[in-house]
């Protein structure tokens, strides 16, 4: 297999399934092309990306309110594998964080006050795609406030991942106890080799080579083939893979006697019986807090992710916020976590290597296996895994999403994109942040319209004019 750097943007090829094929094998040949590989280590590598923010959830919630695992990863699953048929990227499939932060933190917030808030943050959602009310959406909301949303979620994620990595954590109850020990199968001597590993494989994600920028500008042309060929042959590392691999084995070594606890099959699935009040609580307390995030990170903010990485493959809000609708509608009746889609786990595939369907296919069809064939049993395997571990690859995850807000040229942009982030860092959420970052947006705007020549001259370059 030829090497390949997982970190460079390449350049998607334009659709080459010819359009006068009957439906049906137009469609099969459309799923095959968006499922196709561009790199096989690169997507399994790619495949992992997002597990720093997916099991440390699922498992809080398995520890805490109960939830069925194993029905979560046989829906999770599906909902990977159709996500990647049907975009051809590694587009994610979250747990909806704000609904798992209110019921790990209200005793009163069980099952099905979860599956009630998200069937009705889905029914949103689906309503606003199929009526294309999105778009608007999508095309009122300024760059600058969408980068303001993705900084600020980039950087949460980076500092939930140095807690999880400083700090030992009791995922059942969601708080932090004393300092992690230097030493042991999760200590914090593991965790630091384990992120100066990735930084060596993965380097800070170049967009070009590193021996082409300030790093590499003393090297004479004799050593640069030679320092090409050996950076391509380590960055073909899958090095995600290679440390959550790590991480399992860790697990068994920890208590060996997990193994004694697997249970062969699926868990029991069953219809959710959910009461009136458990519709009343999962909407004011659930879905209330978690739309504003769900329309900013999960539909907006991953399409306008999605065309700096994938400039070919442009994806409508309509199509992320109807897929969103869909999955919750179907999976939260059967009791699987509420989910969507997330700018940080596309900046964290993507990290990795991802680059088509076929990464999250592939995780996708993990995830149904396990949950098919171990069922809820597996959470004692989880519940072993080394946390720094799990802390190292949402650290790289939640960089690799703040660095999207690095294309903010201007002073009023960079303003606006950092008023916005610094609202929503601060415990307000990404709701109060968006706000501020929209007045912010206006006032600015508002400025400019004491000067109309100024205002017609920005306007006419901004669309061509002379």
């Amino acid at each position: 297999m030829e090497a390949q750097n997982p970190h460079h943007k390449t350049t998607q090829n334009p659709s080459q399934t010819p359009l006068n094929l009957p439906f049906p094998f137009y469609l099969i040949e459309k799923v095959k092309e968006n499922l196709i590989f561009r790199s096989k280590w690169a997507e399994l590598n790619g495949a992992m990306g997002d597990l720093g923010t997916y099991i440390p959830i699922v498992l809080a919630l398995t520890l805490a309110k109960d939830l069925n695992l194993g029905t979560t990863l046989i829906f999770t699953g599906i909902y990977n594998v159709v996500t990647g048929m049907i975009f051809g990227v590694p587009m994610p499939v979250q747990p909806m964080k704000s609904i798992a932060a209110v019921a790990i933190s209200n005793p009163n917030f069980g099952i099905p006050e979860i599956m009630a808030a998200g069937i009705c943050t889905a029914g949103v959602l689906f309503v606003l795609g199929v009526t294309q009310l999105m778009e608007i959406v999508y095309k009122i909301i300024p760059l600058s406030v969408v980068r303001g949303i993705q900084l600020s979620q980039g950087l949460s994620f980076a500092m939930a991942a140095v807690n999880y990595i400083r700090k030992q954590q009791d995922f059942a109850k969601s708080k932090a106890g004393d300092d992690r020990h230097w030493l042991g199968l999760d200590g914090l001597l593991l965790a630091i080799i384990c992120a100066c590993f990735i930084t060596i494989i993965n380097g800070a994600g170049e967009e070009k080579e590193p021996i082409d920028c300030e790093y590499g500008c003393n090297l004479g042309e004799e050593e640069r083939p030679r320092v090409k060929r050996r950076l391509s042959v380590i960055s073909s590392l899958p090095s995600a893979f290679i440390i959550f691999l790590l991480g399992v084995i860790f697990s068994f070594i920890r208590k060996p006697k997990v193994v004694k606890g697997f249970k062969f099959g699926p868990s029991s699935m069953e219809i959710v019986k959910i009461s009136r009040h458990s519709w009343k609580e999962g909407f004011i307390k659930g879905t209330i807090p978690q739309l504003p995030l769900s329309i900013l990170n999960s539909v907006i903010a991953v399409c306008k992710l999605s065309l700096d990485l994938f400039p070919r493959k442009k994806f409508s809000p309509t199509s992320i916020s109807v897929s969103v609708g869909l999955m919750n509608l179907v999976g939260c009746w059967f009791g699987a976590i509420p989910c969507c889609h997330g700018a940080g786990g596309l900046a964290g595939q993507y990290k990795f290597g991802g680059r088509s369907g076929g990464c999250v296919a592939l995780l996708g069809a993990a995830k149904l296996v396990i949950g098919l064939v171990l069922g809820s049993s597996i959470v004692r395997v989880l519940d072993q895994f080394p946390v720094g571990v799990l802390g190292v690859l949402l650290l790289f995850a939640g960089i690799e999403l703040a660095m999207a807000s690095r294309d903010m040229n201007s002073k009023e942009e960079s303003f606006v994109m950092l008023l916005c982030t610094a609202v929503s860092l601060v415990g307000s959420g990404a709701s109060l942040g968006f706000l501020c970052g929209m007045a912010a947006h206006l006032l600015l705007k508002l400025r400019v319209l004491d000067k109309p020549q100024a205002f017609c001259r920005v306007w006419m370059q901004r669309n061509g004019g002379n």
